[in-house]
């Protein structure tokens, strides 16, 4: 039987190389303490992650915000939701600054969601 090789899928290779190239997920965060509405607002060039990484902080009580994990001690994960605001898209400028868009852009948000129900510091 002769072996053939489809060139039609993309190989491992091709894979990791798309993985490694893809524009990474940055963007704005906020945790809101469900029953006072407060906000901590974040920004990361790994939003994902950087959620991901709150949550498990909290379950080990090591976050850094020590308001934020007493809350969480307090009133468990149920009390809080995290939501992705906004995700950076890419640009063509290569020179573009990214850290500085996510900086202002969570500065904005950070306002925009202090302003209704206040902040969790």
């Amino acid at each position: 039987m002769p072996i053939t090789t489809d060139t039609s899928s993309p190989s491992r290779r091709d894979i990791s190389r798309q993985a490694r190239d893809a524009f990474p997920p940055m963007g704005i965060y906020i945790i809101r303490d469900k029953e006072t509405g407060q906000t901590l607002v974040a920004s990361s060039r790994n939003v994902y992650g950087a959620m991901n990484r709150a949550q498990f902080e909290l379950r080990l009580r090591s976050h850094a915000n020590k308001t934020l994990q007493a809350k969480w001690d307090r009133g468990g994960p149920d009390r809080f939701e995290f939501e992705l605001v906004e995700l950076l898209k890419e640009r063509e400028d290569s020179n573009f600054d990214y850290g500085e868009e996510l900086r202002t852009l969570e500065q904005l948000y950070r306002e925009q969601y202090e302003q209704q129900a206040g902040a969790i510091r």
